[in-house]
């Protein structure tokens, strides 16, 4: 990720695909000096709507608090989408096709907004999280016009520093990844 962002020279613009709040601390903390971000929240996979607007609405009081100058898109809420998206895949375990599916979807939403944008790059918070997999996002992230770069947030005590974050900006940190499924 440092090789490309040192390649991409100033005034570049990332679309950055952000799940929830907490994961966007690191990440927004590590990309802001370098990119004019667009920040996208699509998300079809969290269950329920409530649970859907709190965590955009964490993530906007994120953006604030931060001060960050970053157009921020809370996308429509339609969970339907994503329960069409891995139909027949419901009881798959947490980490196997179901949640590589959800994956597959996000980025290519993120890829499709970001080209729509005009943006040079696009990236995702998801690889954060230590129970997900970076390198199977990055494969997947890699299709498109839109340059995907690849990150493992989780890297250089990643998670660690987003929980730090968390707590000092306050943030609603959920205990289960977004759909019904993960809850269980």
């Amino acid at each position: 990720m440092q090789q490309i962002i040192r390649k991409a020279g100033p005034n570049k613009k990332l679309l950055l695909h952000v799940c929830c709040a907490p994961c966007a601390t690191t990440a927004l903390e590590r990309l802001s000096e370098d990119f004019e971000l667009v920040i996208d929240f699509y998300n079809p996979n969290i269950y329920s709507r409530d649970e859907y607007e709190k965590r955009g609405n964490e993530l906007k009081k994120l953006v604030e608090q931060l001060g960050l100058k970053a157009q921020v898109i809370i996308e429509d809420y339609d969970h339907s989408e994503f329960l069409d998206y891995v139909s027949g895949f419901e009881g798959e375990p947490e980490g196997g096709l179901r949640c590589a599916l959800c994956y597959n979807q996000r980025l290519k939403r993120a890829k499709e907004r970001a080209e729509e944008l005009g943006c040079d790059y696009y990236a995702t918070t998801l690889t954060l999280s230590p129970l997900k997999n970076s390198q199977m996002i990055n494969i997947l992230g890699r299709d498109g016009k839109a340059l995907y770069l690849p990150t493992d947030f989780k890297k250089r005590d990643g998670f660690l520093r987003s929980t730090e974050l968390s707590k000092k900006y306050n943030l609603y940190r959920q205990d289960y990844c977004g759909c019904e499924f993960s809850r269980r």
